[in-house]
């Protein structure tokens, strides 16, 4: 008889995509795969509704009807929320489903953030954006992380029992990015930053995490401005001069006249386990996931 395991996953975008395509790779037949071409299709076009660039023939309560499968307590249910845009349109999101890898059940449940489900004790393993885990917990030291490797030596066992156990692949990065006039003629690294003194543009919420990815002795002296609302990073970056976005082609900003400079760290879905909740079931099934490595689709949610 299969055991059950709840793990916490994300409720969308790439970090559960690059979950349900871990979990299909390991996992016996075709089943699982299936699920994650079903829940992958249809969270997209939510998305694409959500954005405005796609329009439903039916309303929202009407489509989260078809989608959940409410008789069948294992099958993949959805939620509707608030998306956190202007207006707070509704979005609907995973909310939870069932799927045989190996010898475990494993009970997928949607959370906001799971790395905080998983810090209170409320699921042995999980996955979530290694972002997140600088963002709440790794320490602000001189020196700059600069991989995966190196978080759970950063964190601090009296303030967390959560640890990184793998990245799932999906990696696109938190990259340099500077107007050639700023540069002129230099390289754009770390060590560009650590001589600089000035405006450095960013997402707002990614202040701390910067300060982690490039230490504190590099940021001394930096002032972290923000984009305004209506404008794209990579143009507040230009007119800033100096700033650091998550790039996978680098595209947007060239178009925006940017030197693209050394990716500074990979933004990354993680497995994480809770050390204090983790049993010999866990065990195995951190094993079973860690081992494989697969390639994934890179995109920004």
């Amino acid at each position: 008889m299969s055991q059950t395991v709840p793990v916490a996953v994300p409720r969308k975008g790439r970090p559960l995509e690059a979950v349900l395509e871990r979990l299909a790779s390991v996992a016996d037949g075709d089943d699982v795969s299936e699920i994650a071409d079903s829940v992958t299709s249809t969270l997209r076009y939510e998305k694409a509704i959500t954005k405005d660039s796609q329009t439903a023939d039916r309303g929202p309560y009407e489509r989260l009807a078809d989608y959940s499968d409410t008789d069948d307590p294992e099958a993949v249910e959805y939620t509707l929320l608030r998306d956190d845009r202007d207006g707070y349109p509704r979005r609907l999101v995973f909310d939870s489903a069932t799927v045989s890898v190996g010898e475990f059940d494993l009970r997928l449940i949607g959370r906001e953030e799971p790395f905080r489900s998983l810090r209170t004790h409320e699921f042995a393993l999980g996955f979530d954006s290694a972002d997140l885990v600088l963002e709440e917990v790794v320490e602000l030291q001189p020196e700059g992380v600069g991989s995966l490797a190196e978080i759970n030596a950063r964190i601090n066992p009296t303030d967390t029992d959560v640890a990184v156990a793998t990245g799932l692949g999906d990696t696109v990065y938190h990259t340099l990015m500077a107007t050639p006039a700023l540069l002129d003629g230099a390289d754009l690294d770390r060590a560009f930053v650590a001589d600089y003194t000035g405006p450095l543009c960013i997402s707002p919420r990614y202040e701390r995490l910067v300060s982690a990815v490039l230490g504190t002795d590099a940021t001394d002296g930096i002032e972290f401005v923000y984009p305004t609302e209506a404008a794209e990073e990579e143009a507040a970056i230009a007119d800033v001069g100096l700033g650091v976005y998550l790039t996978v082609t680098g595209s947007t900003a060239r178009d925006h006249g940017l030197v693209l400079g050394e990716n500074l760290f990979p933004s990354e879905t993680v497995l994480m386990e809770n050390t204090a909740e983790t049993g010999p079931a866990a065990e195995r099934l951190k094993t079973l996931l860690t081992e494989p490595a697969i390639e994934t689709e890179l995109r920004v949610d």
